[in-house]
């Protein structure tokens, strides 16, 4: 009898391991760095919070002050034009009675053709249009792949690409 011919070894599942210690290590290290990064989430976000109400009590405060002293220069504003003004009346001449002359004149009144007036308006149109200057771009942009190598650069690559795809294809199908 030899040493293979033992029933222990014939037994084709191996012994498990009696513990995961390094599985539990890191699952707890990833574990607390999530919780970390929650907890700096949270603290970020209620020290965010006090400070944003700190600052809308500032301008508050500012915007109030400002508010009074605006309208405290109303008020003296409104003081000082009451002082200076005059209750003295002045004399008004009173309206003379001017008649009025008619006088007849010469109008003269075009029966305007319709397509007469068409073309007048076209005309117009075409005037306007061209005293507006509609600004253009006459360069072309200067961006891209092909800006930087140009046409001919661009064929030597997918020439390149080609060469590999047929030189990978000749070493796979190569015997070793």
């Amino acid at each position: 009898m030899t040493t293979y011919d033992d029933p222990e070894f014939d037994d084709p599942n191996p012994p498990e391991e009696s513990s995961n210690r390094t599985f539990l290590l890191v699952a707890g290290i990833l574990g607390g760095l999530v919780l970390l990064g929650l907890l700096c989430i949270v603290g970020y976000f209620f020290l965010r919070n006090n400070t944003n109400q700190q600052n809308e009590a500032t301008v508050i405060a500012q915007v109030t002050q400002q508010q009074a002293t605006v309208q405290a220069g109303v008020t003296q504003t409104s003081i000082a034009q009451n002082l200076t003004q005059t209750a003295a009346v002045t004399n008004t001449v009173p309206p003379t009675n001017t008649p009025v002359i008619a006088e007849a004149t010469a109008t003269f009144t075009a029966t305007s053709n319709p397509a007469t007036a068409t073309v007048g308006a076209a005309f117009t149109q075409i005037a306007v249009s061209t005293q507006t200057i509609i600004p253009t771009s006459t360069a072309l942009p200067n961006t891209g792949f092909v800006d930087d190598f140009g046409a001919p650069g661009l064929m030597l690559v997918a020439i390149a690409l080609v060469a590999v795809i047929f030189l990978v294809r000749r070493l796979r199908s190569a015997p070793s």
